[in-house]
């Protein structure tokens, strides 16, 4: 039997946080206009009964808003349904900030519809769908992401690496040569089809109610979730499940709704490596490798989508397996 490379269960931060430059040093990507260290240290050491109240006075914080807009205005972008530019939101910035705060105490936001455009996908013929918030939208949704990220990357697994702070996909590849160094050399290349499109809210908002306890934030959530897409040929149309992709806190809630697989990977005993929807279970032997895929991913599915999987050795020549 070979040994397992050390990288086999999650890391979590320590039990015991220290105070300080060191809190600040390991959650460097945090947003210091919401995360304090004093927050930081009760990230660290949990806080009591296991879920964060009152958040949403952090959502609309001015600071937290403006420092949400400087980011949105630099990554520039195309505009929403509303056709406002980074540079009108630029020009007139201490009033959208004014105007987002005052409509987010009130409980007045709304999101706008979200623009679909259809780009090419790579290595395919098809289109893929990508979704395009107004500016004034993906202001609230970085300041909602700035306040919840770092309460579940403090849960999310180590095998995980798409869409993380101070995670990529060049260390995805780093594990997986770790992987097939140690004799893991069969695999499961598992794409789940359309995952953005077919995540079920209601479960994700489940699996956000877990460490989340305030009401307005999973009303903000809801609202941003079914918010509806403009189509370019079919109009409006309503999203029931799913999250958009190019949506600023879909990468976040697309981590959240598969961290439970992740988790329940490593307790079995299983190796995986995944990046977003792409996940790479390995192992030792062909049955091993087999077991952990129809156990895990065929179990009901993640989002019960179709998904592609391609089943083989590292060493060339495969069996192509479809599943839906």
């Amino acid at each position: 039997m070979k040994d397992k490379p050390e990288e086999q269960t999650p890391t979590q931060v320590p039990a015991t946080a220290q105070q300080g430059g060191e809190i600040r040093a390991r959650w460097a990507w945090a947003e210091p206009m919401v995360w304090t260290e004093r927050m930081l240290a009760t990230l660290e050491t949990g806080i009591e009964g296991g879920k964060w109240f009152r958040l949403i006075d952090k959502v609309w914080s001015p600071k937290n808003l403006a420092s949400s807009l400087e980011k949105v205005v630099a990554k520039g972008g195309s505009a929403g349904v509303d056709h406002q530019s980074a540079r009108q939101i630029k020009v007139h910035k201490d009033q959208t900030i004014a105007k987002l705060e005052q409509e987010l105490r009130a409980a007045q936001y709304q999101p706008q519809a979200v623009k679909r455009v259809w780009i090419p996908k790579a290595g395919s013929k098809e289109k893929r769908p990508l979704g395009v918030p107004t500016l004034r939208d993906r202001i609230v949704q970085g300041a909602l992401l700035h306040v919840i990220e770092p309460i579940f990357e403090r849960e999310f697994a180590a095998q995980s690496y798409g869409f993380r702070p101070g995670k990529g996909c060049k260390d995805a590849l780093r594990r997986v040569d770790e992987l097939l160094k140690s004799g893991y050399h069969w695999v499961v290349d598992a794409d789940l089809k359309s995952y953005f499109d077919t995540i079920p809210q209601q479960r994700l908002m489940e699996r956000i109610k877990e460490k989340i306890a305030d009401g307005r934030v999973w009303k903000l959530l809801e609202q941003m979730l079914q918010a509806g897409v403009m189509d370019t040929v079919k109009g409006w149309q309503p999203t029931e499940q799913g999250t958009p992709q190019g949506a600023v806190v879909s990468p976040l809630l697309s981590n959240i709704y598969l961290n439970g697989l992740d988790w329940q990977m490593a307790r079995n005993g299983s190796e995986m490596v995944r990046y977003a929807d792409d996940c790479v279970p390995r192992a030792p032997r062909v049955e091993r490798t087999q077991q952990c895929a129809t156990a895990q991913l065929m179990r009901g599915g993640p989002s019960e989508p179709a998904y592609r999987s391609r089943f083989q050795t590292a060493f060339g020549g495969y069996e192509q397996k479809a599943w839906s």
